[in-house]
């Protein structure tokens, strides 16, 4: 399995660089190549996963994703074979948080979106908290990667054309809430200041939600770089 693991990601690798004009891949060199890490990303759902994951190679990453996507045979494939985590959305799924804990446990990368649904558009939504009960129980540092041109490939593809994607990786950080009760409404505030990392980086058009960079704060941010 470790080979064909490997042979279906340089695959998606070297296949998505014909297909993609890839801006600023040294950004990924800014992932740390040891340790447990969350990465976190804004989610079009079209070609970032397999772009991203190839791109962090040698690290093996793991996603989770919503159970629905088993449905068809070459996701089925493709997410067994790269061991993504099923999540049951909408409920308390302890399975799936359980075993994203033990991945950060060993040591490994932890892919997730915040905005907990596919964005067609490219465009941010607002983040669901969820992603901050897990960095806390995992105990382990996020860092946010931020792209755009992805919503386009699609649409490219029909046309024969190449993708210009577009990747901006941000600061490690860690949360921390000062010895204040979590309630809900720091979680979501949590969850709101690391959407602003990621807008920060992205063309004003895309930032959606968080356009008003005004309003981004970093209080529950420490920054470890």
């Amino acid at each position: 399995m470790d080979l064909l693991y490997w042979i279906v990601t340089y695959i998606c690798k070297f296949g998505l660089e014909i297909l993609c004009r890839v801006d600023k891949r040294d950004e990924m060199r800014r992932v740390p190549a040891h340790g447990p890490l969350i990465v976190y990303a804004n989610h079009t759902g079209n070609v970032e996963i397999p772009l991203i994951f190839a791109e962090l190679a040698p690290r093996r990453p793991v996603g989770i994703a919503k159970v629905e996507s088993w449905g068809g045979w070459f996701l089925r494939f493709i997410f067994t074979l790269w061991g993504v985590i099923p999540i049951r959305r909408g409920e308390a799924d302890m399975v799936a948080t359980r075993k994203a804990i033990e991945v950060l446990q060993a040591g490994r990368i932890l892919g997730v979106s915040p905005e907990g649904t596919r964005n067609k558009t490219g465009i941010l939504l607002r983040a669901k908290p969820g992603l901050v009960l897990l960095a806390q129980h995992g105990n382990a540092p996020l860092q946010p990667i931020a792209h755009w041109g992805g919503e386009d490939f699609l649409k490219n593809l029909k046309r024969f054309k190449r993708t210009n994607f577009h990747i901006r990786v941000g600061r490690r950080f860690v949360l921390d809430a000062g010895g204040a009760r979590m309630t809900k409404e720091i979680r979501q505030a949590m969850a709101d200041e690391m959407m602003y990392q990621l807008a920060k980086m992205m063309p004003a058009e895309y930032r959606g939600e968080y356009a008003d960079l005004d309003n981004a704060t970093e209080k529950y941010l420490r920054f470890l770089e």
